[in-house]
């Protein structure tokens, strides 16, 4: 019973720290606050998923945390990469098939 409790207040805990994040998205000073934030969000996703299967005792809920953690990544590389160039995806132009 405590261990319910005290995996519900993880919970709120970390939903809230969501939410904290969500504004420093929407607010951030510069584009590289808001991908972090974006980056931070997604690792407190998998928290979240990860407190709820073990709330409801839900053994592959594994597969869902890797894949948000997947997408995670690859939206901090893409933006990262924007960021660095000015686009996600380059053309060589001196190269033609």
């Amino acid at each position: 019973m405590i261990t319910k409790t005290l995996i519900i207040i993880a919970l709120v805990i970390v939903v809230l720290s969501m939410l904290a994040m969500l504004v420093r998205v929407i607010l951030g000073p510069s584009l590289a606050d808001r991908v972090v934030a974006l980056d931070a969000m997604g690792l407190q996703l998998m928290a979240v998923i990860a407190l709820f299967s073990i709330l409801m005792d839900i053994k592959y809920m594994i597969v869902v945390i890797l894949l948000v953690g997947i997408l995670a990544f690859l939206g901090t590389a893409v933006f990262s990469k924007f960021m660095d160039k000015g686009k996600v995806i380059e053309h060589d132009r001196n190269h033609h098939h």
